[in-house]
């Protein structure tokens, strides 16, 4: 399993509209709306790269209100 954090700037006044749009989604373990550079941040896995990298550009990307996003994936050192 890959997780990642998605961090995610938006239109403004579209953070919290966004962030309840993503949380349903499969694979998101959680959506908050956050104050910062960033509107929200999103914490998704995924069974491989592959697959997060489609979840992101496939169904995140596509959600209205969304200008920009940073996928970080979690790495244990």
């Amino acid at each position: 399993m890959v997780q990642a954090y998605i961090l995610i700037q938006t239109e403004v006044g579209k953070a919290a509209a966004v962030a309840g749009e993503i949380a349903g989604s499969e694979g998101v373990i959680s959506a908050e709306d956050v104050t910062g550079p960033y509107d929200v941040i999103v914490r998704a896995e995924a069974e491989n790269v592959d697959l997060l990298g489609k979840m992101v550009v496939a169904k995140i990307q596509n959600v209205e209100g969304i200008t920009r996003t940073l996928t970080c994936p979690v790495v244990h050192l």
